[in-house]
Parts: C-alpha cells; sequence; structure tokens
C-alpha cells in the first residue's frame, strides 16, 4: 500500500464521475450496481477517503481490499460500512476486474434535520473497519440487497414530502438487521473471536509481568485496541457478547489478579504494589480494589495470616 496521500472524494456526483457512471438520479442518496463498475489496475495501490457514508454488500473476483489495518480477499458474501473521513484501498489484481454487489451511498447533508443524523454512528460497526467486515449467509444477503433495492425504488419514483422520510426509515430497518447480523457474528465465528480473547489474554499476561506498569502505568482500552489490530468499539461489542465485560473491566480484572498475588506472596507494602501496579496515588488503587473485591488490600492480605 503506498503512503501517497489520499484520495478525496467529496460528493456522490464526483463518485458516479470517477467511476464512469450516469449523474446519479439524487445528489445526496445513490445505489450503484456493482456490475457496472471496473477497477482498473494502479500499481500505487491510491487508497481514498469519502465524505459521504458507503454501506456495500460485495462478492469479488480477483479485488482486494484494504479497511484500516486489514487486507480482505472478498469471495462471498460480505458487507462491511465506511463512514466519512475513513481511509480504504481497493486494489484490482487483473485489469477490468468486475465485483458483484450493491453500494449505497448517503451523505451526510441527506440525514439533516433526522433523527437518524444523531444516531447513525451509534452503530458500532462503523468502527469495524480495522479488523472485521460482516460474512452473511445467503439469507441475510438477500434481505439486506432487498432492502438497498426497495430505496433504490423510492428515489426513483417521483420524489414527494414522504420520500427522504421512507428513505430514512429504510436505512434505519438495514443498519437494524446488519447489527443483529453483526451480533450473530460474534457467537457463530466463534474461532476468530475466541483467538482476539486468548491474545488479549496473553497481551494482559505480558503487560503486568513486565516494567510497562511501572514507566507507562496501565494500559489503556485505546492501547490494547491497538496492539490487537482492532478498533476499540469492535473489542468492546465482542467481548460484551462473549464474557459480558467491557475491555477495561478485563484490564481491571487482571490488574486485580496481579495485585491478589502480591498481596499474598509478597512483604511489600500497598503503596509499594499501588506503584508497581502503575498508581500515582495509593488510595486510587485501594479504592478500585476495594470496588472489586469488597475488601481493602490489607483486610484481602489479613485473610492470609
Amino acid at each position: 500500500m503506498t503512503n501517497a496521500k489520499p484520495q478525496r472524494v467529496k460528493t456522490i456526483s464526483e463518485f458516479h464521475q470517477l467511476r464512469g457512471l450516469p449523474k446519479p438520479e439524487h445528489p445526496l442518496i445513490s445505489v450503484v450496481n456493482m456490475e457496472t463498475v471496473s477497477h482498473a489496475v494502479d500499481k500505487n495501490n491510491p487508497t481514498w477517503i469519502f465524505d459521504f457514508y458507503s454501506i456495500s454488500v460485495k462478492r469479488s473476483l480477483n479485488v482486494k481490499y484494504r479497511y484500516g489495518q486489514r487486507e480482505y480477499d472478498f469471495d462471498e458474501g460480505v458487507m462491511f460500512f465506511i463512514a466519512p473521513n475513513q481511509v480504504f484501498g481497493i486494489e484490482a489484481v487483473e485489469e477490468g476486474t468486475k465485483t458483484l454487489g450493491w453500494v449505497l451511498l448517503i451523505h451526510p447533508d441527506f440525514l439533516w434535520n433526522t433523527p437518524l443524523a444523531k444516531t447513525i454512528r451509534k452503530y458500532e460497526y462503523f468502527d469495524y473497519s480495522v479488523n472485521e467486515a460482516l460474512f452473511l449467509s445467503e439469507k441475510e444477503e438477500l434481505t439486506i440487497i432487498n432492502i438497498i433495492q426497495e430505496i433504490q425504488k423510492e428515489y426513483h419514483s417521483n420524489i414527494d414530502k414522504f420520500s427522504q422520510q421512507i428513505i430514512i426509515s429504510q436505512i434505519e430497518t438495514l443498519l437494524n438487521y446488519a447489527e443483529r447480523f453483526y451480533h450473530r457474528q460474534f457467537i457463530t465465528r466463534k474461532k476468530a473471536s475466541h483467538q482476539i480473547l486468548d491474545r488479549l489474554e496473553q497481551l494482559l499476561t505480558d503487560f503486568f509481568n513486565s516494567d510497562d506498569l511501572i514507566t507507562k502505568g496501565l494500559p489503556t482500552v485505546q492501547y490494547v485496541a491497538d496492539s490487537l489490530n482492532v478498533s476499540p468499539g469492535y473489542l468492546s461489542g465482542l467481548l460484551k457478547v462473549l464474557t459480558g465485560q467491557s475491555t477495561q473491566q478485563h484490564i481491571h480484572d487482571k490488574l486485580i489478579e496481579k495485585a491478589k498475588e502480591k498481596l499474598s506472596t509478597t512483604n511489600l507494602s500497598v503503596s509499594e504494589i499501588a506503584y508497581e501496579l502503575g498508581f500515582e496515588h495509593p488510595q486510587s488503587f485501594s479504592k478500585l480494589f476495594k470496588t472489586k473485591t469488597k475488601l481493602s488490600p490489607l483486610k484481602f492480605r489479613d485473610s492470609f495470616n
């Protein structure tokens, strides 16, 4: 992937022009059949930034997508979401490569003065770009494509005062189905999910057994997510489904585990243990320990005597 500056596409009309498509029927929303789009081979592998939302369902042959830090070879029904200002790349392996599927483009201005304008970013899969696209069963894919085609039919018909709200409702339905399918994916794709859990456990174990606690302090959620090459939102969502706990709770659990070990096997003072665990103020450590265990550090230590 080149280090060249990403190319910004500001409008849906500009997207259509770049892809050799007819002018969009609506300037703020468009459904594109990917069979009508060719991806030229570009050895520089340019990256792109859209100023609008892109929701895609694609089956691709000889096309590689890079979204965040991960590359995908899409050969089955895959759905992914690009929010404004996210960077992604498309690399065609062969000249004239075709992609099967649909893309829904939504400019933020289309959502203006609607509840969805405020709530669309609550759908965490818009932040999953670093690691996890949504794999669809044939039935799920058909459900999504039907909704996208209904959106296309609505803006193809005569636009009236009801059109925007009808399309907004259809978009919300699509997003809710996608959220359901992501939740299912966390459960059914157990191998990938559990690999992340294993890596999380090893990451925290290594961190708490090193000098990083003293030099860097407690690991942040962002640090953990970056180390696992996933987004904070994705990691939190996966852990909530599989374990019922957030990333922060996992960090605190590992901290308490290490604190109990030091309290029960060493003669270090509570202040010394707090310092070794990355706390500037012992009282902060004691407060967290009591919150988690219902005992103060000293009472926990006394229970071993």
